[in-house]
């Protein structure tokens, strides 16, 4: 098994790379919990494992040189799990992003880190991390990790109206100036060459977006996996890619 996985692995990536990589891609990290259910263990394990898999996914992107990602680790309305299983997810990510904080990597890369979401209403310790990240590579270009983490679509588009509306109010902005532009200005992903992604990439099975990047997927390519993001593996991001290259993007045109 693990000689024929090899084998399709070379070439399936040969295959892919003859094609187009997609620029910007979002992934719905989906099944930690499923997958621990799945397999009798305990749900921070679950956890633990999808943890393990996003710093194999940045290996396979840097390898693959896909530019930017967008992760949605956390939403809003997991905010309302239990206190416990709530408190093991802010321990596991303040681990994860304390770990990429001493990555060389980061700066070799010249990777910008930024999360995107109501940062506000994460814990002191969690700010404090994704705010030092933000801070020293905040003048990076080259690659982007952007961190979905309380993040809410709908949420993303009242902060961007209440944007809106402060530079109406304060005569900066005129109604009739307002067009897509200035929209995407005022969304969380304004910081990005292209804000929008090629692909949007959901595991577990589940085919919806859940509210993830409801501006910027307009024209995004979807593709949905029937495995859980603990077993993610390298294959099914260039699994992914190849149904990526096969769809004939037209781009409302």
């Amino acid at each position: 098994m693990g000689g024929f996985y090899t084998l399709y692995s070379k070439k399936l990536e040969k295959e892919i790379r003859t094609g187009e990589i997609p620029k910007h891609i979002a992934i719905i990290l989906d099944g930690n919990r499923r997958w621990a259910k799945r397999n009798l263990i305990l749900r921070a394990n679950g956890h633990f494992r999808g943890a393990d898999a996003v710093e194999k996914l940045l290996d396979w992107c840097e390898e693959l040189n896909i530019k930017i990602i967008t992760l949605y680790v956390l939403s809003a309305e997991n905010l309302t799990r239990n206190d416990e299983e709530l408190d093991n997810l802010y321990d596991l990510i303040n681990q994860r992003l304390v770990k990429l904080y001493n990555d060389p990597r980061i700066h070799k890369n010249r990777m910008r880190v930024k999360a995107i979401g109501r940062i506000e209403l994460l814990p002191d310790f969690l700010r404090e991390i994704l705010n030092k990240l933000e801070t020293v590579t905040k003048d990076y270009d080259n690659h982007y990790l952007n961190i979905a983490v309380a993040y809410g679509g709908q949420n993303e588009m009242v902060d961007a109206i209440k944007k809106i509306a402060t530079r109406i109010k304060d005569g900066s902005l005129d109604v009739n100036q307002i067009d897509k532009d200035v929209i995407e200005s005022c969304l969380y992903t304004s910081h990005l060459p292209q804000s929008s992604p090629d692909m949007i990439l959901r595991t577990s099975g589940e085919k919806r977006l859940s509210g993830f990047l409801m501006w910027q997927s307009a024209y995004s390519e979807l593709v949905f996996m029937d495995v859980y993001w603990p077993e993610f593996r390298k294959i099914d991001l260039m699994r992914a890619i190849r149904t990526f290259q096969k769809r004939g993007r037209r781009l409302g045109k």
